[in-house]
């Protein structure tokens, strides 16, 4: 039988496929832009037939359609590895609960520790002439959900980008058992933030720290957004990517001709990823671009594949800090954001590589809904805040008021350098904690 009719026996529509879903099973969503559409309607569809349906996934782009149904508690839990602002909602409505994890732990807490997925359905590229379809934006951790499910489902979309270059990033038809082709719609955007002058002025300071030669990761946000652009007008030159996200930053700099590669100690002459998620500019790029090397995420983000790579700049943002040097990037308080992500794989491994640097940005200050000023420099984290970065792994720190390297640093040390970067307004509210946790010294000056 060759790959065509194989395909023909194979493909099935929407509403067909999730029929094998039962009450109680676990189904994967596959992450980001790869979240199935067609069959997450048809899916939707069936509600009323189920119950406890568990579905897993991340960094959702779009609202599924099961988040719509109703009671829809009482049909689905969504567990997510890592929350955008749609999934915050859902954990808000009652149906939707954050997963905690290294994201680079993923494939191998699939292969080994994970309640194996009953379904697995998700979005992929065209099959190719030799029988394979393409992951698309997210090798991530794809394969190893493919390994450890049950049935697989994957739902076609010619607008998918094909993503070359690393390993994989592919899944054989042998391997597959329904194709639905849907409605091919545009792959969800993620549209880049408007960086402020606080970003600017932050970016600024980063862009000080960043040599020629250097290989970058950027985070998500406004900040990594600004870094970017400062870059692209730069006189920087053999600038090299490594980077968990690929964002419409990289392209920007790309175009700009700060990119090649040629100074990367592995992988040369290729940027490295393990999802991309931004607007259609970003897709059309990373299309059949052989620079590109979508990869894994136990690959991309293992602390010693990113030490391994000399002059590692890794740039991240913080939702708050604490003068004891304590990072957190996930929470406000209990109330969930995001997730850990790969932040401190990046923080701990570019501290490692030869010449590398880890940068911590947030601005110093940031309003209520009610426009009170409030400072991102604690005391001590809020109550229920997570640690994403403990004080013992963060080394830059940089705000709109300077930057300071935390490494090494004593307590009272770091906490008069923290202070240093807060927001003069809160200064002296800041010293006088200080003073009663016994991290300040009397002779300190600011």
């Amino acid at each position: 039988m060759n790959f065509r009719e194989e395909y023909e026996q194979k493909l099935v529509s929407a509403a067909d496929a999730v029929k094998v879903i039962k009450s109680g099973d676990w189904v994967d969503y596959g992450w980001s832009a790869g979240t199935p559409v067609a069959l997450d309607k048809a899916l939707a569809a069936r509600a009323n037939e189920l119950s406890d349906v568990k579905l897993r996934g991340g960094v959702l782009l779009w609202e599924p359609e099961v988040f719509k149904v109703e009671n829809v508690a009482e049909h689905f839990t969504w567990n997510s590895w890592h929350s955008s602002g749609i999934e915050r909602k859902a954990i808000s409505a009652g149906f939707g609960y954050h997963s905690p994890m290294r994201y680079s732990e993923l494939p191998r807490y699939y292969r080994e520790f994970a309640y194996p997925d009953d379904v697995a359905m998700f979005q992929v590229a065209p099959m190719d002439q030799h029988g394979y379809f393409n992951f698309g934006t997210s090798a991530s951790h794809m394969m190893a959900v493919c390994e450890t499910s049950k049935i697989i489902i994957v739902e076609v979309n010619k607008n998918m980008p094909k993503c070359l270059g690393g390993f994989e990033n592919d899944i054989h038809i042998s391997k597959v058992d329904m194709i639905v082709e849907g409605d091919n719609p545009p792959i969800g955007e993620l549209k880049p933030s408007t960086p402020g002058k606080v970003d600017e002025d932050v970016a600024k300071l980063v862009l000080e720290e960043i040599p020629n030669g250097a290989c970058l990761q950027l985070g998500i946000g406004s900040m990594p957004d600004a870094v970017g652009s400062l870059i692209a007008a730069s006189d920087l030159k053999n600038l090299g990517v490594h980077s968990e996200m690929y964002v419409d930053s990289f392209v920007e700099m790309s175009k700009a001709g700060k990119i090649n590669g040629s100074k990367k100690n592995i992988d040369t002459y290729r940027q490295t990823y393990t999802f991309a998620a931004g607007t259609k500019k970003l897709y059309d790029y990373i299309n059949n671009n052989p620079e590109l090397m979508s990869a894994p995420v136990n690959y991309v983000n293992d602390i010693r594949t990113i030490s391994a790579i000399d002059n590692f700049i890794s740039i991240n943002n913080a939702v708050d800090v604490d003068l004891f040097g304590q990072v957190n990037s996930e929470s406000s308080g209990t109330k969930h954001i995001s997730g850990a992500g790969g932040q401190l794989d990046f923080v701990l491994g570019s501290y490692l590589s030869k010449g590398g640097k880890s940068i911590i940005c947030c601005s110093s200050t940031y309003k209520t809904k009610a426009g009170e000023l409030k400072s991102r420099i604690l005391p001590v984290l809020n109550s229920g805040s997570i640690i994403t970065d403990p004080r013992s792994a963060v080394q830059y720190l940089v705000t709109e008021y300077g930057k300071v390297n935390l490494k090494g640093l004593s307590t009272w040390k770091k906490c008069e350098s923290i202070i240093s970067v807060a927001h003069p307004d809160f200064r002296d509210q800041l010293i006088a904690e200080a003073e009663k946790m016994k991290i300040w010294r009397k002779s300190n000056k600011i």
